[in-house]
């Protein structure tokens, strides 16, 4: 089941939103604020996210910008402004639709409903193959390789891996990583994660010892260094 956010301001709106999709069949999840949404993008996974543009602390098209540097999932604007020189501003930024308030709760349904469509179908049409750094991994074969050189990984390493190359420059939490591949609800055991990306680490650094690839965010989780 797919997972929408919605950063909107106003409880009422947010309310209203996250009903009417939780009824179409989705997860949703509120934010308030520009930071709280920010935040939530960036520990979380999302696959849509509607964004208010007028926000309390950052404002929807600082997030957007913010957004496009780790994240293509889509993002639709819901807002007030019908300007036409400001919806074209948004979508030259990133923006993958645009709805005016006041809107139609069927016509914003119908619209998540088409991104995430789209979304899925230019997906599938990606190459299997993802980089970063002298490693590539084939998700079709399921296979992680250095420079040419297959790396034997284990399936939970295979797939924390698959997690972090996937979405580069995104921190997971602990509880991030534990529950999207052990599919179980994380009740604080830090060593079977911990366990799991030392190991990684390892396998990584027989292959090249010069060379760093996970990244310790202290107090937050762990991400794949920047290039």
């Amino acid at each position: 089941m797919e997972n929408i956010l919605i950063i909107e301001d106003n409880q009422d709106v947010n309310f209203m939103l996250s009903k009417a999709i939780k009824d179409a069949g989705y997860n949703v999840k509120s934010s308030f604020t520009g930071i709280d949404g920010l935040n939530e993008l960036k520990t979380n996974s999302y696959n849509l996210v509607l964004l208010d543009i007028m926000l309390p602390y950052k404002s929807g098209d600082q997030i957007l910008k913010e957004v496009r540097q780790f994240s293509s999932i889509p993002v639709i604007i819901i807002s007030a402004k019908d300007i036409i020189s400001t919806k074209i501003d948004l979508l030259k930024l990133g923006a993958d639709d645009y709805i005016t308030k006041p809107f139609d709760l069927g016509e914003v349904v119908a619209r998540v409903e088409s991104n995430l469509r789209r979304y899925s179908i230019s997906n599938n049409s990606i190459s299997s193959l993802f980089t970063y750094k002298d490693i590539t991994l084939d998700e079709n074969t399921k296979e992680v390789k250095i420079n040419n050189t297959l790396l034997d990984l284990t399936a939970k390493e295979y797939m924390i891996l698959e997690l972090l190359i996937k979405n580069q420059n995104k921190v997971f939490s602990k509880s991030n990583l534990y529950e999207s591949i052990w599919h179980e609800e994380y009740i604080g055991d830090d060593n079977t994660i911990k366990t799991h990306i030392s190991n990684i680490r390892n396998k990584l650094k027989k292959f090249n010892p010069m060379e760093n690839y996970i990244e310790t965010v202290w107090g937050l989780g762990y991400r794949l260094y920047k290039n």
